[in-house]
């Protein structure tokens, strides 16, 4: 058996007694085995490639396969499935679950929101992934909690208020106030149209919008995955997600974010032009650093204070024309 890994000599023995474990539970030699990321790992044999992803409980494995499984019987079939485990039941190992999880062959060129084409394309599938959704959600509305975005963003922009102090060391003052005046302007205005987002009906969110959970397959098929987050809320949640992910790629120009379809609709709407200034990214990352006490690794802080400023002015005048409009 081959295991791939870039790691230190712990890690490598780590790894070889993990995918020992794994080969025991294989009818099948496996030939190699990659680490993807932190309890995800690809298993290769002669036959059949796999993915090994842990659940922390057997609860949430199961909800994961059953929620796929639905997914794909009504429809959805732009995701993987989740396969029945060589050993018939789900590996368990450092106090995990791993879920065996069909591989898909990715496609050489990667999926990214640089472009126009990959932009609607990855919002064409989120629509149809919604669309999927609010057929069942009633379904799992005792299995998945509901989504808040006011309460969770309230909770967010908190605690990097209370970091404040602590960020001064990498953020200029004046800089530092103004993040903290669009989180509170943003806030505010939401406190009195957050209500607009319950207009709509309610589906399951999908919560992790980022490039990496769109796959571009070998076949040039895009897939969606890792459903981790999933919640009950309505689908302008995940737009405005996703519309943080690619303002960035669009020069925090509104015009840019108005040329695609779903974001149009939301045009009108006062709730989520308010909620477009709020920094969730700046806001996320440097509680990350924090709440990791990855601020002595300069890598890390210079990929956080690069993502505050470095659009900074262009970002500035985006929230200056969301405050007209909103107005």
């Amino acid at each position: 058996m081959r295991v791939v890994h870039n790691a230190n000599k712990g890690d490598d023995d780590c790894f070889d007694r993990l995918f020992s474990y794994f080969q025991s539970q294989f009818s099948q030699k496996i030939v190699e085995g990659v680490p993807i990321r932190k309890n995800v790992f690809l298993v290769k044999t002669a036959k059949q490639s796999w993915v090994l992803k842990g659940y922390q409980s057997i609860n949430k494995l199961k909800l994961q396969e059953a929620f796929t499984a639905t997914l794909r019987k009504e429809g959805f079939s732009k995701t993987y499935r989740f396969l029945v485990p060589p050993s018939g039941e789900p590996p368990f190992l450092n106090g995990l679950y791993f879920g065996c999880i069909e591989y898909i062959p990715p496609n050489q060129t990667g999926f990214s929101f640089r472009t126009q084409r990959n932009r609607q394309e990855g919002l064409t599938l989120l629509n149809s992934f919604h669309e999927t959704t609010a057929r069942f959600a009633a379904r799992y509305q005792t299995l998945l909690s509901q989504a808040d975005l006011y309460e969770k963003w309230i909770e967010r922009f908190d605690i990097f208020c209370h970091h404040r102090p602590f960020l001064r060391r990498f953020i200029d003052h004046s800089l530092l106030s103004e993040l903290v005046s669009w989180g509170n302007w943003s806030l505010e205005k939401m406190s009195s149209s957050h209500h607009l987002f319950t207009k709509e009906p309610k589906v399951i969110l999908h919560g992790d919008v980022a490039h990496h959970n769109f796959l571009r397959a070998k076949n040039g098929e895009l897939y969606l995955i890792d459903f981790d987050l999933i919640a009950i809320g309505p689908p302008v949640y995940d737009y405005l997600q996703y519309a943080n992910r690619i303002l960035f790629h669009l020069d925090w120009s509104l015009t840019n974010l108005w040329q695609h379809k779903q974001m149009k609709a939301y045009l009108s709407n006062k709730a989520f032009l308010s909620a477009l200034a709020y920094p969730a990214d700046i806001y996320r990352e440097w509680n990350r650093l924090m709440r990791e006490k990855s601020y002595t690794n300069e890598r890390k802080v210079k990929q956080v204070i690069d993502l505050s400023l470095g659009q900074f002015f262009l970002r500035k005048k985006f929230v200056q024309q969301i405050q007209r409009l909103a107005e």
